[in-house]
């Protein structure tokens, strides 16, 4: 999923796309560990959407704070 997509998300909408990504990323490990991984590369691209969201994350948090200090 592509940065821009995320930005159009609600607060709320990322942090359940959070908790699925790190659901999805348990669940392909163990995928892995079992050998049962179809798609070995789906991990990847899991762990780096996940990162994405968490970058996103923080930038409102951090512009909140901003926001909340000129206040």
């Amino acid at each position: 999923m592509k940065a821009s997509e995320l930005r159009e998300l609600s607060l709320e909408e990322l942090k359940l796309k959070e908790a699925d990504l790190h659901q999805e990323i348990v669940n392909l490990r163990v995928q892995a560990v079992m050998g049962q991984m179809e798609n070995p590369t789906r991990l990847r691209y899991v762990r780096r959407d996940l990162a994405r969201v968490k970058t996103i994350l923080r930038e409102r948090d951090i512009a909140g704070e901003k926001e909340g200090a000129k206040a």
